[in-house]
């Protein structure tokens, strides 16, 4: 189990609902990875990330697909990739990503609470 944290802290983790609008393979990183684009509306946009999910999902699949991402993390270099966003999700039984989505229709930008 992790350290805990007060209430406070975890207003500090904006995670927020978002849309892929588009992905693609990035063969160029050292482990395999897709870059996402997610749109998470008016006030934040769209943002890039790199995630390790080649194991349950190819580019083509993950246009349209809602995912949750923590927007307020500075960008990270990752290769030749700026990453703007984490994009959540949990391990498998393999230790393989499965991406965190909401269960029910919400705006994109909604944030989590």
């Amino acid at each position: 189990m992790s350290e805990h944290i007060d209430f406070e802290d975890f207003l500090k983790v904006d995670i927020r609902k978002g849309t892929v609008v588009d992905a693609a393979p990035y063969p160029e990183a050292r482990r395999p990875a897709i870059k996402l684009w997610v749109d998470f509306g008016g006030e934040i946009g769209v943002k890039k990330s790199s995630a390790q999910i080649t194991k349950h999902y190819d580019p083509e699949t993950l246009v349209g697909q809602e995912v949750l991402a923590v927007v307020n993390f500075p960008p990270r270099q990752i290769g030749k990739f700026m990453s703007e966003i984490l994009v959540l999700g949990l391990s498998d039984a393999n230790g393989d990503i499965v991406l965190l989505r909401p269960d029910g229709k919400v705006p994109d930008g909604a944030r989590m609470h």
